[in-house]
């Protein structure tokens, strides 16, 4: 192998990395791929080097910032499977530390800590922890299947006393978004978003373009959530979320398709965890009493885990494909 040339990413390198590389060897790596693009100054910040063997390119690496998890900046590498095992891999990395440290010092970034993701048993896993990269995370995607749980039963097991307890919301509420937000936050300590305005909630999780279709939220007792002094006739405050991102609503309807809705449900962060474990029960219940939903499940979702890895367990639940591993410093 003829010493390699490294440069920063030109047009065209795209198609002849990937004709080259053929076909991801996991999720996470065809996801990256998209990210190798030019260099920019902007927020988010970005640099791509290529290796090139006489000319052709045979590895690529990228490290860029992002808005919502500032603590650690992104970073991947793939390198030819004819050119693995020769030190590629880890030069372009030590490239991109550099990279990241002159913008550090310039002031376009905040950090210089690194993360990636890989999915377990592949050359990319290998590569990370050789190169002191440890798992930070745990990302799962489980589809639950219809009628794996007891659906709960409200009080005296009235109309009235259901209807006080799940609700219909519109993906525009300021109460969801507010939940949704700090859900989201407090879910997510482990590379911390700071503080999250509505606008980006609904950006991120409820606008039209994230394709969130409907809301259903399970409630306090109305007496629970306002005290005793106060009409029982009030709402109770959001116990627990989920938010649909398929077609049709994600209640039990003749207009909900059989293939499982994809699903982000969450809890409101200052419930006791026997609290929100049972919340995230009685809501998981509702909303797969005739259809399955799929979930992303990261180990930090404690109270969701608490329900769903059980169900894992005893085959209720299934996980899709590979787990996904954050890694990094």
């Amino acid at each position: 192998m003829a010493e390699l040339v490294y440069r920063p990413w030109a047009d065209g390198d795209d198609l002849t990395l990937l004709e080259i590389w053929g076909d991801a060897d996991s999720a996470p790596a065809g996801q990256f791929r998209a990210a190798l693009t030019e260099a920019t100054d902007a927020n988010p910040w970005r640099r791509t080097i290529v290796a090139e063997d006489q000319g052709i390119p045979v590895a690529a690496g990228v490290v860029y910032s992002t808005k919502l998890h500032p603590a650690r900046l992104w970073v991947f590498v793939e390198v030819a499977k004819d050119h693995r095992r020769a030190g590629v891999g880890a030069t372009l990395l030590t490239m991109l530390r550099g990279e990241a440290a002159g913008a550090l010092a310039s002031g376009l970034v905040s950090t210089t800590a690194l993360r990636t993701k890989v999915a377990p048993g592949t050359s990319g896993a290998a590569f990370a922890e050789t190169m002191g990269l440890a798992v930070l995370q745990r990302n799962r995607i489980v589809e639950v299947g219809p009628g794996a749980l007891k659906l709960p039963t409200f009080g005296e097991g009235t109309e009235e006393e259901a209807e006080a307890r799940v609700q219909d919301l519109a993906t525009g509420s300021v109460e969801l978004t507010d939940v949704v937000g700090r859900y989201y936050e407090s879910v997510n300590q482990w590379d911390p978003t700071g503080p999250l305005s509505p606008g980006l909630v609904q950006r991120m999780f409820l606008d039209d373009l994230t394709g969130a279709h409907g809301a259903l939220v399970l409630r306090a007792e109305p007496a629970s959530a306002f005290g005793s002094g106060v009409a029982p006739s009030k709402k109770g405050k959001i116990q627990a979320f989920a938010l649909s991102y398929s077609q049709g609503s994600i209640e039990s309807s003749e207009e909900v398709a059989a293939a499982a809705s994809e699903v982000f449900l969450g809890v409101e962060p200052s419930l006791e965890r026997d609290e929100a474990v049972q919340a995230v029960y009685d809501l998981l219940a509702l909303i797969t009493h005739q259809y399955p939903v799929l979930l992303e499940l990261d180990d930090s979702m404690e109270a969701l885990a608490a329900v769903v890895n059980p169900m894992i367990s005893v085959g209720a639940a299934k996980v899709r494909g590979t787990e996904t591993l954050v890694v990094g410093e």
